[in-house]
């Protein structure tokens, strides 16, 4: 049997994310890095291409992307599923709108929904507009994120920036009358001249519906959210057994470490509550600037302390800090500096005996996972919502598996650092 569903995720969190919604629902899930080389396995029923792509120049995203829906088409893929961020990480030029555009055109399909909302984190939709938590996207942290700031919680105008076509909004007293009422909204839509449309959602059964009324849709396009509807599809057509366990993994162990890059509120209160439970270790960009030899500085500290427990290295730091690197380094130097210094850290801790990895931000963790040569990864538990364990499929150099969890950096509770080792073996 082909593939059922294939997904293309702007970054590695993200699509360790979307992964681990469609396992909980039922549906054996492979997560691959990069654009795959090699043949499809015959024991999933969703791949998830995860890319890095969410803050690439236009060009590079839309070219990458189209490149992993072609080797998604060519596996045999039944629907496809972009998957961006639930905060709408985005810049008024893209990538959001100009990759869904290149993807629906690739697809021959003029229309298509843009959902962003993950209740289960607090992202919910309501008249067009993006909560997080209880204030506006544009009130919340992401408005310093470093790299794409989102100052405007409105998504219908985000996202008509973007794009040529023309943007829709379907509100929340058509959502919740069900997926034939949001059918029957995205026939008016179309009829008038609408090719993407933003769909309210604040709660699951919200979601569950978007989903059921994307069954015929040959491109959705959300947060990881909507996963929660689209395997039922498959099960009422009869391509989805029921009753998968899609969650198993095989037994890991080694030693335990995290790695904080994420500069996010969520991710400075999880290091302040780890750094309360574990020793850590703080990377400064001006000294890696300096040319002091950080990198070697932290795995020596952590080669006298992994032993006798998890440690904790990172980079995350308050919007002021990060903006006083970025004025003396540049942003882009500043980033850069950082994310491959801890990609070298990853393999170091790896070669220590750590076999057990957190990683928190999605630009962390797409350097960590390259760093490590990993190719893909199988999809296991979930440790709070949108954050799996999984397991690579290239083992570690002693040929014992690496476990990893990606985290997104604005997801998981204060303590999810301390809480994730309760769930491996």
């Amino acid at each position: 049997m082909s593939v059922l569903l294939g997904c293309i995720a702007d970054d590695f969190t993200g699509g360790t994310d979307l992964a681990g919604m469609l396992v909980k629902s039922g549906m054996r899930t492979l997560q691959l890095i990069g654009i795959p080389t090699g043949p499809v396995p015959d024991d999933v029923d969703a791949i998830v291409i995860a890319l890095k792509s969410r803050t690439s120049p236009v060009d590079d995203a839309v070219a990458e992307s189209l490149a992993a829906l072609r080797w998604l088409q060519a596996a045999g893929c039944r629907q496809f599923y972009f998957k961006y961020c639930s905060t709408f990480d985005s810049t008024a030029q893209g990538n959001i709108g100009p990759v869904t555009e290149a993807l629906m055109q690739a697809l021959d399909t003029g229309f298509t929904i843009a959902c962003p909302a993950f209740p289960a984190n607090g992202r919910t939709i309501y008249k067009g507009y993006l909560f997080v938590g209880d204030v506006p996207l544009n009130e919340s942290g992401m408005r310093d994120h470093p790299l794409t700031p989102m100052t405007d919680a409105n998504l219908v105008r985000v996202l008509q920036r973007q794009v040529r076509g023309k943007v829709g909004l379907i509100e929340q007293r058509v959502v919740e009358q069900g997926a034939d009422a949001i059918g029957a909204r995205f026939a008016a839509l179309q009829a008038d001249g609408c090719t993407m449309t933003i769909v309210d959602a604040v709660s699951n059964r919200d979601l569950e519906a978007i989903g059921a009324a994307c069954a015929a849709l040959p491109l959705v396009t959300g947060g990881s959210g909507i996963a929660l509807g689209l395997p039922e599809n498959f099960r009422r057509s009869g391509l989805l057994a029921r009753g998968h366990v899609a969650s198993a993994l095989p037994a890991t162990g080694g030693l335990r470490a995290v790695i904080a890059g994420s500069c996010s509120v969520a991710t400075q209160r999880q290091v302040a509550h780890m750094r309360a439970h574990a020793p850590s270790f703080q990377i400064d960009p001006l000294q890696l600037a300096a040319g002091a030899d950080v990198v070697g500085s932290a795995l020596a500290w952590a080669a006298q302390r992994v032993n006798a427990g998890p440690v904790l290295i990172y980079a995350t730091a308050t919007p002021q800090t990060v903006r006083a690197a970025q004025e003396q380094l540049g942003v882009e130097r500043a980033g850069s500096l950082v994310e491959e210094a801890l990609g070298r850290i990853a393999t170091g801790l790896v070669a220590l005996g750590v076999g057990q990895l957190i990683v928190a931000g999605g630009e962390t963790s797409g350097t960590v996972v390259k760093a490590l040569g990993v190719a893909g990864l199988r999809i296991g538990a979930e440790i709070d919502p949108g954050v799996p364990w999984t397991v690579a499929l290239t083992d570690r150099p002693e040929g014992l598996p690496l476990a990893l969890a990606l985290k997104s950096g604005n997801f998981g509770s204060d303590d999810f650092f301390v809480k994730a080792w309760e769930l491996l073996s």
